[in-house]
């Protein structure tokens, strides 16, 4: 077992019951506080603790990390250490909050250099993202868009069930949590017409998602196996990949998503290891027909994540619309990242993948409005007494996520997005 994995730990920073940032989590993302430039720091409780200013006062100095991997505006230069540096590092971090240790706690002079309340900080985009990848894994969501767009008797394409489905997107319009984003504008085809108009989309939806971002992995001609898949992930987070389905269904016939996509994806600001993860794997769905060798994997590689999304209108209440899990995903990280890599295609450090809508088998469990509301014909109603076929202006969508098990919770914190009319 990894050491900060530990069920009996207890920390001596105060965790509120129920709280995703317990010390068996100690996710790693980017935060300032008042003038003070972004810095690397890791989510405790209500606390985030500082680790440039915990270098700088000698408590890592047994670590492989220097001050710059920490006093920089990305996770990407501590992450250029690797799996087992970060394995070491987030073991340190542990047991400096262990409720046994008295190395630091007892350092009220300190302790005020290095906690700080999230309530007083900004988060920032953690990580560096020069390449975005998203898949279409969940067979539930498959079915559920082939059933809308085609006929049940031929939902799934005829490579689905062979191949983690992707594609390429756009990273430099990948944000943090808490960035607005605006109503996207383009070309679409009302069912009635006979040509395509111009104009804002009508059907602005979420996807609920997740995403893994890797360490730097396999050089351009190498692949990695799914064996190997685990030592180049660095950690998950909640993913929110917006799509205007009303662009998005005029523009894919035949190269795919493009600027139904590519106007905004938003990212949580906490990133979980995957080692805090592991308690929480979990037996994955009977792959049929059987997959090829090189995605064939070992042991438990799904992972059991409850997940929510809410949608809050302007100056109303947060509503929720669907509850799912990731355990419901058919392909894994480690096939995607298998595929990914067969033909050669080269990974790298802060490479982002998204998991693709993630929906449960049965309503109320699923990741989209195109879903929920069955392409419009199913609005779903609101407390206020309105409804909602897909996204309007100035709602504000909301992704939560967490894994329990025996008492202990490790969670992602939230990503929210207010959605403001087309400029």
């Amino acid at each position: 077992m990894i050491k900060a994995n530990n069920p009996n730990l207890k920390s001596w920073v105060s965790v509120p019951v129920n709280s995703d940032f317990t010390i068996q989590n100690l996710p790693f993302g980017v935060f300032s506080v008042l003038t003070d430039s972004p810095r690397v720091g890791i989510a405790i409780g209500e606390k985030i603790l500082d680790l440039k200013n915990l270098f700088e006062l000698g408590y890592l100095n047994d670590t492989p990390f220097a001050l710059e991997d920490f006093d920089y505006n990305f996770l990407n230069k501590m992450m250029q250490h690797g799996k087992m540096a970060v394995r070491q590092l987030r073991n340190r971090i542990s047991d400096l909050l262990d409720e046994t240790n008295q190395e630091l706690q007892q350092n009220t002079e300190e302790l005020n250099q290095i906690l700080f309340n999230q309530s007083d900080a900004k988060m920032y985009l953690p990580v560096n993202i020069r390449d975005y990848t998203d898949f279409y894994s969940s067979e539930q969501h498959a079915y559920n868009v082939g059933c809308l767009f085609r006929d049940p008797n031929n939902a799934l394409l005829p490579n689905w069930k062979h191949i983690p489905v992707g594609y390429h997107g756009r990273s430099s319009s990948i944000i943090v949590s808490e960035t607005p984003i605006h109503r996207p504008k383009g070309q679409k085809k009302p069912p009635t017409a006979e040509v395509p108009v111009f104009g804002n989309s009508n059907l602005l939806d979420f996807e609920l998602e997740t995403a893994f971002i890797t360490f730097d992995a396999n050089p351009l001609g190498d692949s990695i196996s799914t064996e190997e898949a685990d030592d180049y992930i660095f950690g998950m987070a909640l993913f929110n990949d917006w799509s205007a389905r009303d662009i998005q269904g005029w523009e894919y016939v035949p190269l795919g998503p493009f600027l139904g996509k590519n106007f905004a994806s938003s990212l949580s600001p906490w990133i979980v290891t995957l080692d805090a993860l592991e308690p929480f794997r979990t037996a994955g769905p009977i792959q049929d027909p059987k997959v090829f060798p090189y995605l064939e994997y070992e042991g438990n590689k799904h992972i059991d994540i409850n997940l929510e999304v809410l949608i809050q209108p302007e100056g109303g209440e947060e509503v929720s619309v669907g509850k799912s899990n990731y355990k419901y995903m058919y392909w894994n990280m480690n096939q995607q990242l298998a595929h990914h890599t067969v033909n050669g295609c080269d990974i790298n450090n802060g490479d982002c993948y998204g998991s693709g809508t993630i929906s449960g088998p049965k309503e109320g469990m699923y990741g989209s409005m195109l879903e929920i509301s069955w392409k419009g014909t199913k609005p779903f109603p609101m407390p206020d007494g309105s409804e909602r076929k897909f996204i309007n202006d100035n709602d504000t969508v909301i992704m939560r996520g967490y894994s329990e098990k025996d008492g202990i919770r490790v969670g992602f914190g939230e990503v929210s997005t207010k959605v403001l009319p087309a400029k």
